[in-house]
């Protein structure tokens, strides 16, 4: 099974226009731990996704799979 977090990231990301590093910057985490979620190497905790929720006003539903 694909990871279905790490795609939508990776294609939310892209969307932003921003760099992974530019994107981890703006979140307050380090570059490797987007590039570690992008390519579905390891899974964010739950602050992480918070994180990346509120700085982007993205649904956390939307980026875990859970809605379209």
């Amino acid at each position: 099974m694909e990871n279905l977090f790490a795609i939508r990231l990776r294609d939310f990301i892209n969307e932003t226009g921003l760099s992974k590093r530019q994107f981890a910057k703006k979140v307050g985490i380090s570059a490797m731990s987007v590039s570690d979620w992008t390519t579905g190497k390891i899974q964010p905790n739950a602050e992480s996704i918070y994180l990346v929720c509120k700085t982007f006003n993205v649904s956390a539903d939307y980026l875990l799979g859970l809605t379209d």
